[in-house]
This record gives structure tokens, sequence and C-alpha cells, in this order.
């Protein structure tokens, strides 16, 4: 990550010179020469479902109402769009006062947007600059007094900012929410009323978020006029091509089985979930005394540290990134080769959420759980939730056959297909459990 796009506002000094023979497809040629180029050159070719789906429309300037999952390519969906209708009407960024405001619920999503966004602009003339909370705000007044033409912002720091009388937002021309959801769980809707008051009505809107029950359906439509509608499932493709396995392991053996794990070379890029974040600090206190390279991010840590962790992890200077899920929340890496449950999700459906941050971009990926007898709970939830049991290892050094025949009720009901040895799928309606794809050990069905 380049720390330089959180504190100050980027502006991109190449010449917008025509540019052919760009090896784009699909919808991406309906962008000028400049982000054809860009795009081209991050190696995307082809777009992805909500791309193909949102950029036409958003061309032609109309709102949207998106559905759709972190790593969907959601991000380039709205800002090369965005980018594009910038530059075809340039003019002098204005002190404090933005003409796009993207609104996202966590720094580490904030800062990855704005990443995008350099990304995407580096042929073009474009100022932006992202702020959030937990930093010195002086660099990031700074930047907007200079003037940016893309504001991208975590809710606290902007109404913090604005309070001040840094921030302005009667110029914002496209207003944008992502992980709308998340927002509101994190208490975020009065902020979120507070800044609507202040943004001219005639605008352009684009409301994304993973759900949308009937309560967040209202306030979307408060909000959009005659919104196009996307709506990108979760695809369970990319969850087949996840290989899932469970560890029945001794909870004071967890240590010493991910020691040992971690042996394995074909764990190149790696996030483990635990569920404290004293617990993730441990970890990576663990895996460095057996010379293995990580870090943790978590609540308690500064962004400083969070945005070192996640930069390290992104450039390939630590091997695994520790994590909470919570201090997780809006990180998207694509190349994570391993997912590792060190500790069981209380919830079954993060278990999905988590796993489903590798085998990204068409790529295979392992999920790999350590389950001890106080978690036989969790794993039951999950496998419920699935509709067939996780397979299980059985055959590694620290099996615990006490938490593998612990006395937890077996679930009643996996679904159809789901009967059968380690490997066979049954029918799931959020993602199934995948056989292995290699002998790295005998599985079993999981059964209780």
């Amino acid at each position: 990550m380049n720390t330089h796009t959180h504190v100050r506002a980027d502006r991109t000094d190449h010449a917008t010179t025509p540019l052919q023979d760009t090896p784009v497809e699909g919808v991406f040629k309906e962008l000028i020469p400049e982000l054809q180029r860009a795009v081209a050159a991050e190696g995307y070719v082809t777009p992805t479902p909500i791309q193909e789906q949102c950029i036409p429309p958003l061309l032609e300037k109309r709102d949207v109402l998106g559905t759709a999952q972190t790593g969907t390519g959601k991000t380039a969906a709205f800002a090369l769009p965005l980018l594009q209708r910038l530059v075809a009407d340039a003019r002098r960024p204005q002190k404090g006062a933005p003409r796009a405001l993207i609104l996202a619920p966590t720094r580490e999503l904030a800062a990855q947007i704005g990443d995008s966004i350099q990304t995407y602009g580096r042929f073009l003339r474009i100022n932006h600059t992202t702020i959030f909370g937990g930093v010195n705000q002086f660099h990031q007044v700074k930047a907007l007094t200079r003037g940016v033409d893309i504001l991208v912002a975590t809710p606290g720091r902007l109404l913090d900012l604005m309070q001040q009388g840094h921030i302005r937002l009667d110029s914002v021309e496209v207003f944008i929410l992502d992980e709308v959801d998340r927002m509101l769980d994190m208490g975020f809707m009065p902020d979120i009323k507070r800044v609507l008051a202040k943004i001219p009505k005639n605008r352009q809107t684009l409301f994304f978020s993973a759900t949308l029950p009937p309560k967040m359906a209202d306030l979307a439509f408060s909000m959009v006029r005659d919104p196009v509608r996307v709506s990108i499932a979760s695809e369970t493709p990319t969850v087949d091509r996840i290989t899932q396995k469970v560890l029945f392991v001794g909870k004071k053996n967890k240590d010493a089985l991910l020691v040992s794990l971690m042996g394995d070379r074909t764990i190149n890029k790696a996030i483990i979930f635990t569920q404290m974040k004293h617990q993730a600090n441990r970890v990576v206190a663990t895996l460095s005394a057996a010379g293995i390279q990580g870090a943790a991010i978590h609540g308690n840590k500064s962004q400083g540290a969070r945005t070192k962790a996640l930069d390290g992890f992104k450039r390939g200077r630590y091997r695994v990134l520790v994590a909470t899920d919570v201090a997780a929340r809006g990180i998207d890496v694509d190349d994570i080769t391993h997912v590792i449950n060190y500790d069981l999700p209380m919830e079954a459906e993060t278990y999905v959420h988590r796993i489903g941050r590798t085998a990204r971009a068409g790529a295979d990926g392992d999920a790999i759980s350590f389950c001890c007898a106080e978690d036989r709970s969790y794993l039951r939830d999950i496998e419920r939730m699935l509709g067939a049991p996780v397979p299980a290892e059985m055959e590694h050094a620290f099996h615990c056959q006490d938490s593998f025949t612990s006395s937890m009720p077996p679930p009643k009901n996996f679904g159809r297909g789901a009967g059968g040895g380690g490997g066979r799928r049954g029918s799931a309606p959020r993602g199934r459990a995948s056989g292995q794809r290699s002998g790295r050990g005998r599985t079993h069905s999981g059964r209780y």
C-alpha cells in the first residue's frame, strides 16, 4: 500500500495522449484510452460481471443500487466511470470542496479504495485523498486545502473535519456509499444522514451493500433516483475452488500444529484468523520464534501499525497476516493461497466470509480449520449451514481423538449428498465443502 495516498492529494502528471492497441475486452472498451491502459497494466483484460453491469449505466450518469460482496471487482466498477466523468469535465479543484465523495466503513477499506483510484487514475490529472481517524489530521487537512477532485472517507473523520470547517460538500456531484451493511452494523446510520443533509440533491448516487434486507432497501431508495439494479450473487464456483478441511487438535497443541503446517511451502501467503486480539499477537510471536515472518492486525493496533502490516503482507515481506474478524473487514488481497482458522468463528456465516478471502480471481485456494473439543458446536453450525461436512484430515501428528469424538450431538440434516466420505459435496445455499485436490493426507467425512 502506498501510504502517501492516504495523507496527501495525489495528482498524476502523465500527458493524456491517445493510446492504441490496449488489450482489453467488453465494457472496458468504452473507457478512455488512459483508463484502458491503466486497467491493462494491472493485468485485467476481461471485466467481471459487476463491472460489465455497472460501467455502462454509470457512464450515462445513472444512479446504481448494487448488491455485491467484496472481491467481485466492485471498486473498479465504480472508480473507472467516476474517473472518466471527472476527466470529461475537468476543472481546477476547489479548496475543501470535493466533486466526488466515497464513504467506506473502515480505515482499511477506505485506504484500499484510495489505492485503487491512484492505480486506475495514474495516467490522468485527477486529485484525490483519503481521510480516516486514528492518525493525525494535519496532512489530511493540508491535502484538502490544496483541493481534491475525489475524497474517500470514513464517516467519523469526515464529520469531524466538516465541523472544523475544512470540508464542505456543496460541490459533490457523485456520492458513493460502499459496504453500507457494515456501516449500519457499526452504528454509522446517524452519521450517514448528517452527511446526506449537506450534499446537493441533484447528484449521482451509488449504493453498494453485500445484502439488501427490507430496512436497508428503504434507506437505499430514499437516496437514489430511478436506479439501475445490479445484483451479483456469491459465486458458488469460487467456493468450489476452495479445498476445505478440518484438523482436530487439543487446545494446547494448536501452536505446534500451526508451526508444523507452515513447514509446507505451498502455504505461500496465508491469513490466520483468531477470535481474540491478544491471541493474534501471541500467534505472531509463536511464528516468529519458529522463523516465520508475520504481522498481526486488530483493533488495538495503531493505524500506522495496521497499514504497515497490511502493506508488508501485500508486498510479500510477511508470509502470514494474523487477524481478528473485525480488523479484517475490508481487506481485499487477491493472491492469498491459504486461510487458516486458528480459532473457529462463533458465527457460521463468518466462516464463509473468512474462507472467501482465498481462491480469488479464478485461482484455487485452501481453507484449514483447527477444531478442539470446546469448538465442536461451532463446527456443527458451520456444517449445517454449508449443507455438508467439512472433510477432516485425521493423519497428522497432533490429531486429538478426544476432540474428534466429543459428545456434541450430530447435526440432523446436512442436505442431500452429505452422507458420503471426504470430499463428497452436498447441496448448499451459500457454499459447499469441497474435497481434497491432492493427496496431502487422508480425509474423513467429519461426522460426529
